[in-house]
């Protein structure tokens, strides 16, 4: 299958949260998520199956914070970047099957590079990416997402190290919060740009995730949708996050999310899948919202 093909004919379907589901089937607060593909494989397995189970044409890895950068800070070595990604591409691989794509994960690292006013350098960040991707291509990845970026010299390293050492398509997907100036990055990045950043270094496929609810996203992907008509990913949470008895918990329920889905097409995104607090049932409903249209 090739995924550009499969987007000239209708809307796909990513997954929800890993973390989410992680937690719920018993994840530990202080446990490295990604350890669990060397420790609890069946866990992450579970994960993955109950969303292809529920529709979704992508699946993207238990390997969002698998770079050095993220492992250093639960007093992981640097040596597991490779265990950690290849295994959690070989767990979403088999229980995917031949039923869709599975996009390999990569979070931010949590720095911040000089030139924005940190202490990493652009070229540690760039190996940074390049060491965990490299692993994820090994893993049998069908794809790299880049996702939950803010940074345009980070996500720049990202979409540059995949590209450069891979064959890989790569999905690049920003996080806006909304303020009194519109929507943007944590480091001040307007949707427009930020996606011409994204575009730039390399990115075919483009779009948002995270931060939002579902109807502040119909409008970020018409703010994308100026810029570019390039594939674009949405992947919303289930509302904003609220925090109640001491837990931060998510209320939007797969109903209420696939009530938007029409609203979210019609502006111009092409994969739809979902993010903080979003589960299997919350796709199985955006799924069948998706085809619903897919068949007008």
């Amino acid at each position: 299958m090739d995924i550009f093909e499969e987007l000239k004919n209708k809307v796909l379907i990513a997954d929800g949260a890993m973390g989410t589901m992680l937690q719920k089937l018993g994840l530990k607060e202080g446990v490295c998520p990604e350890s669990l593909n060397i420790d609890k494989p069946e866990m992450v397995e579970e994960v993955v199956k109950a969303y292809v189970q529920a529709g979704s044409n992508i699946i993207s890895t238990n390997t969002f914070g698998g770079n050095s950068y993220k492992l250093k800070d639960f007093n992981i070595p640097k040596e597991m970047v490779l265990s950690f990604n290849q295994k959690g591409v070989e767990i979403a691989k088999s229980a995917m099957g031949n039923k869709g794509f599975v996009f390999a994960s990569c979070g931010t690292t949590g720095q911040i590079i000089d030139d924005e006013g940190g202490f990493a350098t652009y070229e540690d960040i760039y190996n940074a990416f390049k060491e965990q991707i490299l692993a994820q291509a090994k893993g049998g990845a069908d794809g790299i997402l880049i996702e939950t970026q803010y940074s345009a010299l980070e996500s720049e390293a990202a979409i540059r190290a995949a590209k450069e050492n891979t064959n890989l398509p790569v999905i690049c997907t920003y996080t806006f919060e909304l303020g009194k100036r519109g929507f943007r990055t944590m480091m001040g990045l307007t949707p427009e740009r930020a996606i011409e950043n994204a575009l730039e270094a390399g990115a075919d496929i483009i779009g948002a995730n995270c931060g939002n609810g579902i109807e502040n996203m119909v409008e970020i992907c018409k703010e994308i949708r100026e810029v570019t008509d390039k594939p674009t990913l949405i992947n919303s949470n289930a509302g904003l996050p609220i925090f109640e008895n001491g837990v931060t918990v998510y209320k939007s329920t797969p109903d209420e999310m696939a009530s938007f889905i029409p609203a979210l097409i019609e502006a111009g995104a092409n994969i739809i899948g979902g993010c903080c607090g979003t589960t299997p049932d919350h796709i199985k409903a955006i799924k069948e919202a998706a085809e619903k249209y897919n068949k007008l």
